[in-house]
């Protein structure tokens, strides 16, 4: 009888360790704009959702004085996007030699930097959230990531 109880009691635990649900991460994509947004403004930045007829939607926000956009890209119609772009840039540093841009290239990692049509140092970097998303922690750790790269590069273009 003991020997019973025993491997009963092993079979109960057993089932009901598998048959407990695992709790599931929130999964959030590009197709939500306004829970991007939410996402933004938790960390307590501002985020000003931008979204116009015929056009693909955008955050404006910044960061410590340091504006930056949120552009929503691989969309259909301005809906049904699939990645994001976080993008900002400065225009007063145009003297910034494609040498220096280069080397941020060659060092860092996860963002691109190089010189926009008006000669002004830009920084981007792309988040793909196609399919059916990623779990909310993983967006609010690439917004870590950006500020964390908006700094370097902020000290980068500015330093001597």
């Amino acid at each position: 009888m003991g020997k019973f109880s025993v491997s009963a009691a092993c079979a109960l635990l057993a089932s009901a360790t598998f048959s407990a649900a695992p709790a599931h991460a929130e999964l959030v994509s590009a197709k939500d704009p306004a829970a991007i947004q939410a996402i933004v403004e938790s960390r307590g930045w501002p985020a000003k959702l931008v979204s116009k007829a015929g056009a693909d939607p955008y955050i404006e926000s910044n960061r410590d004085g340091v504006k930056f956009l949120i552009l929503f890209m691989n969309c259909d119609d301005g809906k049904n996007c699939k990645t994001l772009q976080y993008y900002m840039g400065f225009s007063d540093a145009k003297d910034l030699s494609l040498e220096r841009l280069n080397s941020w290239n060659r060092d860092k990692r996860f963002a691109r930097a190089y010189r926009d049509e008006e000669g002004d140092p830009v920084l981007e970097m792309d988040i793909d959230l196609d399919f059916a998303g990623i779990p909310r922690e993983n967006i609010g750790e690439t917004l870590n990531t950006w500020s964390s790269l908006m700094d370097a590069f902020r000290e980068f273009v500015f330093s001597e």
